[in-house]
């Protein structure tokens, strides 16, 4: 111990005094309590790994046979370098061992594995997951879609909830035709739809070009309904009549390729049963329904309505029965008539007539406007030929054909 003089002012400064060792000995700065405390279970530090312990057999040695002479200041530094042996050994295999114990390397942190569908986990919590299934009713040309539920959806508004709604729609292609949604859930940020919603009039060509995008937006009633997350599923995806499940996590929002290929474009299509009763002598023409029709008027709908006429009279035109005509239906693309006309004709006569449909857009103070036709008969080409030939072959059959509507009045193209 260091003494001094009355008077004498204290030579040691305050960090020295902070880190002084109560032990006896010298003044030694404090060591970290890492030091004594090494992270574990990933392992040891490489400058700190574990000492490898003696054979069992060798002969014990003393601190002093390795150290040398030992000054009197030394027996505080062994008690230290005892402890950081002790602490620096902890974590090694315990009692001895033939030889010396292997270090291992140390532990790497586990690296983030993406989801089995691509998605990331933070914008699954951030947007939301989306639960639906989809059937393909090949026999009846229809894709059902059944929304079942959301979980977790993105807050919109200000009470920290959402009107959620899902939003359909087939690509490509930007008409309100393809255009299906669901009804609106209030205040909910986990909404149970199951609610079915079907396409008709898709075809096996459909199923391998198309694309369905399923959108979740929120209603808003004094602006612009808001986009939460989409999900976009190949068509081609789907096995015909089997029901795939999906579970998916909301994405943000894709651009849309406007640069589609126009030859793909459609003015819609329509639904006709054919039959020759042999009762009533005559062919019966049904129009069951049009989907995905062109809309022609400033609302983006249209008022459609079917026209039929059987070239050739079969009798003289004067009453017009070769000319028949369905209702009117009110603002919609995807009508749906269910209505069936009557030609009297011979059944030997079929081969040589041709059938044109029209649909039309209604409009009161000017023409209607013309939205798309089809030919069928004996100078049509492909399912349209094969429609009517299908009607010679079998009789007191009703056959049912989708076909693709023309943007050209009938008489002037007759194929496909």
């Amino acid at each position: 111990m260091t003494l001094r003089r009355r008077g004498e002012k204290a030579t040691i400064s305050i960090q020295e005094h902070m880190a002084i060792d109560v032990c006896p000995g010298p003044i030694r700065p404090i060591k970290q309590i890492s030091d004594y405390f090494p992270r574990f279970p990933r392992g040891l530090p490489p400058t700190a790994a574990p000492r490898a312990s003696a054979p069992p057999d060798a002969p014990a040695r003393s601190p002093a046979a390795t150290a040398g002479p030992r000054s009197p200041s030394d027996g505080a530094r062994d008690d230290d370098e005892d402890v950081d042996q002790l602490f620096g050994a902890y974590g090694a295999s315990p009692g001895p061992s033939p030889g010396p114990s292997p270090v291992r390397p140390p532990a790497k942190p586990p690296e983030d594995e993406p989801d089995a569908d691509g998605y990331e986990s933070d914008d699954c919590t951030a947007l939301g997951t989306l639960d639906f299934s989809l059937l393909y009713d090949q026999e009846n040309n229809a894709l059902h879609c059944t929304i079942s539920k959301a979980k977790g959806l993105k807050p919109m508004d200000h009470n920290g909830l959402a009107d959620p709604y899902v939003k359909l729609h087939l690509l490509p292609g930007a008409s309100k035709a393809n255009k299906l949604r669901t009804k609106t859930l209030r205040n909910t940020l986990n909404p149970s739809w199951n609610e079915t919603l079907t396409y008709y009039g898709i075809t096996d060509e459909d199923m391998i070009r198309k694309t369905l995008r399923i959108s979740v937006c929120d209603e808003d009633k004094f602006r612009h309904n808001e986009f939460i997350g989409e999900t976009r599923v190949p068509l081609k995806k789907l096995k015909p009549n089997h029901t795939k499940t999906f579970s998916i996590c909301l994405e943000k929002q894709l651009p849309v390729d406007k640069a589609e290929d126009k030859s793909l474009e459609e003015r819609g299509r329509i639904l006709i049963s054919l039959k020759y009763s042999s009762q009533k002598q005559g062919l019966l023409v049904g129009i069951v329904r049009c989907a995905h029709l062109a809309a022609m008027d400033a609302n983006g709908y249209s008022d459609p309505y079917v026209k039929t006429y059987h070239s050739r009279y079969l009798k003289p035109d004067v009453d017009k029965k070769s000319k028949h005509k369905t209702a009117v239906k009110k603002k919609t693309l995807n009508p749906e008539f269910n209505e069936e006309f009557c030609y009297e004709i011979k059944h030997g006569d079929l081969a040589k007539k041709t059938l044109e449909v029209t649909v039309w857009d209604y409009d009161i103070g000017k023409s209607n406007d013309f939205i798309g036709g089809v030919v069928l008969g004996i100078n049509a080409k492909g399912e349209r030929l094969k429609h009517w030939f299908d009607c010679l072959k079998n009789k007191d059959k009703r056959i049912e054909r989708w076909h693709t509507l023309t943007n050209e009045l009938p008489g002037a193209v007759l194929s496909d």
